[in-house]
Parts: structure tokens; C-alpha cells; sequence
């Protein structure tokens, strides 16, 4: 095992994980959900705390590894969520009520993201998290910049794809549109971005005020 592997195993072995987040990966396992890394999960509820969010949009909600650790940070704020699939929601709604999140809090909404975002109020939300389909991942980020308010936060999960987009070997277009979302959000004077390792890379992106 390399150098980098070690420090990412080690980033995620240091992460303290609640029952009700290590039952939803487990879920997420049963179910062949490729849930956030304990590493990611920390770093996102950390910028959630950061960012003291009172409005997240999550597109893709799983059985409600990434969720939790957004509410886990953002402890006030309210939690809408898309997915196509009802039966990870109701496990994700389970999840929720297990780490004792108000049922109040959280608004899970079935359906295509492609089909729900461009129905949702612009300028709205502090953080938007992007964990879906990863072949629409630059129509989600299109998106979800429009959805996020001035000096919110968009993050982006498997930003690294499997180690695939750092290598420009690797030419499939999910490799290939995450390399090319990089490289435009990275010159874009909109916002200001940074990529963690962790996991499988979290993509950091702020929307700058005007």
C-alpha cells in the first residue's frame, strides 16, 4: 500500500461514525449504494457547520449516509433530498428518525433530479450536495450553482471517480465529464473551488457573491 493509500485509510479510520450513520452505510452496502466515505461524511459536515447552513439540497439521497452527516453538522437546518429510488428513500427515512433527526427536518422528494431542480427557486440554499447519476454530473452542478445562495457551497462526492479522472488514460465519459468539470469550475471567476482526496475526491465549490 502506497503512501497516499495509507493517509486516505488512515483520514477515514480516524472518523468516529454514529450507530445511526454506520447503519445507513451498512444499508448502503445490502443495497449497492456507493455511499460517501467516513472521511467525506466529516469534511462535509464540518463545511455545513462552517457555512452555519439552515437549507440543504442533497441530489441523491441513498439510505442516508451523506444526510445525517450534513444535519450532524448543521443541527438547525432543513434537509431536501432527491432520488429516484423509493426504497432507498424509506431506508434514508428509517436513518433519519435512528439518529433522531425531526421528521420536520427532512423533505425527500422522488423523482428524476433532472425533472425536479429546474422546478426549485434559485438563490435558495446554503449548501447543495451532489452524490447521483455521475453521468449527469455537470447538468446537476449547472444546476445546483443556480440553486445555491450567493456565498453557498456546493460539494461534489466521487469527484475523483475510482482514480480514474487524475488519470488522462482513462477516457470513459464519466471519467472525462468530471475531468471537464473540473477544469471550468477551476477557471471560472464566479466562484472559488478546491478538491479534497478524500474518499474519492469531494469537489468544494463556493458561490461568490456579487
Amino acid at each position: 500500500m502506497s503512501d497516499k493509500d495509507l493517509n486516505w485509510k488512515f483520514s477515514d479510520d480516524s472518523v468516529v461514525e454514529s450507530d445511526a450513520v454506520a447503519r445507513a452505510r451498512q444499508q448502503s452496502l445490502e443495497l449497492g449504494i456507493d455511499a460517501i466515505s467516513p472521511a467525506v461524511g466529516a469534511q462535509s459536515a464540518v463545511i455545513a457547520a462552517a457555512t452555519g447552513a439552515r437549507s440543504i439540497l442533497e441530489v441523491g439521497t441513498g439510505a442516508g449516509v451523506s444526510g445525517i452527516w450534513l444535519l450532524t453538522g448543521a443541527p438547525g437546518a432543513t434537509l431536501t433530498s432527491i432520488d429516484t429510488e423509493v426504497d432507498h428513500q424509506q431506508h434514508a427515512k428509517a436513518n433519519f428518525a435512528e439518529a433522531s433527526i425531526p421528521a420536520n427536518r427532512v423533505r425527500l422528494i422522488t423523482g428524476r433530479a433532472a425533472d425536479v431542480l429546474p422546478r426549485m427557486n434559485e438563490n435558495s440554499y446554503d449548501i447543495v450536495f451532489v452524490d447521483a447519476d455521475p453521468q449527469s454530473v455537470i447538468e446537476y452542478v449547472e444546476h445546483a450553482l443556480r440553486l445555491a445562495r450567493p456565498g453557498g457551497t456546493v460539494l461534489v462526492a466521487h469527484a475523483l471517480w475510482r482514480g480514474r479522472v487524475a488519470n488522462p488514460a482513462q477516457r470513459d465519459d464519466v471519467a472525462t465529464g468530471f475531468r471537464t468539470l473540473l477544469t471550468v469550475i477551476a477557471s471560472s471567476t464566479a466562484v472559488i473551488s478546491a478538491l479534497s482526496p478524500v474518499g474519492d475526491g469531494l469537489l468544494q465549490i463556493t458561490k461568490l457573491r456579487a
